[in-house]
């Protein structure tokens, strides 16, 4: 396995990170099955394991602390708060009061006195981000925290984090975690050049477009999967099966597999660092790892930018984050009476 370093943090971590997402109720719930799981991706070089307090309410971050027993030291392992995590609406956002907390509850769960990378895990609009970047400040100063960063934030927002951290002499996000795959290239517009500008490193998540680049989802076939159960749009979307219907042929007559083909352009661009792998089963595993020496050529690259052309997505993930701007008419619509031109 070979090392990169995030961003300018100095820390080395391998082009696969580890997902923890799907141990726990969502996805494996064998907390023996799951341990082995990550005990194998370390085996092969994997030093570099991200998960959330979200994921199945907190069982993902009590698996990956039971599996890093005797291990913690060899692992940056990273973390995210924001998403719910109760009925209560202080126990959610990017507030000084849930995120000095979240951190504490996670730690607990992780068997940990230290994360090496924590992360807000969506864009919280309606608090200011000098607020979220001052607490992320004394959790680093306080030992607790090695390295802070952002997930799903778009450019505008990266930049006005960068700004507010220089103005206020805060700790500034090192790293990004956006959404991409071959079906999902809007981040090569801004986002990935605003990460490299600013030295960020960029941990990209959903690189098989949610199971979609697998192969195992094609048009006019029924997928039997474990995600095909989630209902999610995106998995049905004609635009984005099409694509797949080219892919196919071209990762044949490369002589990988759709999905190493998919892994490979993802971690082929300059501005990931990482790319976030989420195997359920040892099987996923095993199929991620045998294509981890894949390396496409230009002319390879030149015919997926042919099918999907750089910076466009084709149709929407379903997971992507929405602003407030798009998720609300009443945000782009001025009121009836001021419609008119005259």
């Amino acid at each position: 396995m070979q090392y990169r370093t995030l961003g300018r943090t100095g820390i080395k971590v391998s082009p696969y990170c580890l997902g923890a997402m799907m141990f726990g109720a969502i996805g494996n719930p064998d907390h023996d099955d799951s341990i082995r799981i990550i005990h194998k991706a370390l085996d092969a070089g994997i030093n570099f394991v991200d998960t959330a307090d979200f994921y199945s309410r907190g069982e993902s971050e009590e698996i990956v602390g039971k599996a890093l027993k005797g291990r913690r030291d060899n692992v940056v392992l990273a973390t995210k708060a924001h998403l719910p995590m109760g009925d209560d609406p202080n126990q959610q956002g990017s507030s000084r009061r849930w995120l000095v907390r979240a951190l504490e509850d996670s730690l607990r769960r992780l068997g940990t006195d230290h994360v090496d990378l924590f992360q807000i895990h969506r864009p919280a609009p309606d608090t200011d981000i000098e607020e979220t970047l001052s607490a992320l400040t004394d959790l680093v100063r306080a030992g607790k925290v090695r390295a802070i960063g952002s997930s799903s934030l778009p450019a505008s927002d990266i930049v006005e984090a960068q700004w507010t951290a220089e103005r206020r002499g805060l700790q500034r996000f090192r790293t990004e975690q956006p959404s991409y795959s071959i079906l999902d290239r809007g981040i090569e517009r801004e986002v990935l050049p605003v990460c490299e500008r600013y030295g960020m490193g960029a941990l990209v998540w959903s690189p098989l477009a949610g199971g979609l680049l697998t192969g195992r989802y094609r048009k006019g076939e029924q997928a039997t999967t474990h995600r095909g159960g989630f209902g999610f749009k995106h998995m049905s979307d004609e635009r984005r099966l099409d694509v797949v219907e080219q892919l196919v042929p071209l990762a044949a007559k490369t002589g990988v597999s759709l999905t190493h083909l998919a892994m490979a352009f993802t971690i082929a661009h300059p501005g990931v660092t990482s790319a976030i792998i989420g195997p359920r089963t040892m099987d996923h595993l095993d199929d991620l790892l045998a294509g981890a020496e894949t390396t496409l050529t230009d002319e390879t690259l030149d015919q997926i930018d042919a099918i999907v052309p750089p910076g466009t997505d084709v149709g929407t993930l379903d997971l992507a984050y929405n602003p407030p701007a798009i998720q609300q008419p009443a945000l782009r619509r001025r009121l009836p009476d001021e419609r008119a031109a005259a």
